[in-house]
């Protein structure tokens, strides 16, 4: 979606939320909700992925359950 919103991604008769972003940055002032609804659909994308990689990391890492368990022992 950010290079979307540059210009250098999907060009604009495809919607992606880069375009719509950038279509909603002209009118900001008076329709605020063009460009709200997009960064908001980006924020609780990248946030969730986040989420979910931080999770499988804090499954997955055996260091880390080592360190919790001297961590939480002492």
């Amino acid at each position: 979606s950010g290079l979307s919103f540059l210009g250098l991604g999907v060009q604009p008769p495809y919607a992606t939320w880069g375009n719509v972003l950038n279509d909603g940055k002209d009118s900001i002032e008076i329709a605020w909700w063009l460009s709200l609804y997009p960064g908001l659909a980006i924020l609780i994308t990248v946030l969730s992925y986040n989420l979910l990689g931080e999770g499988i990391r804090d499954a997955l890492d055996p260091r880390l359950r080592q360190a919790l368990g001297r961590f939480v022992t002492r």
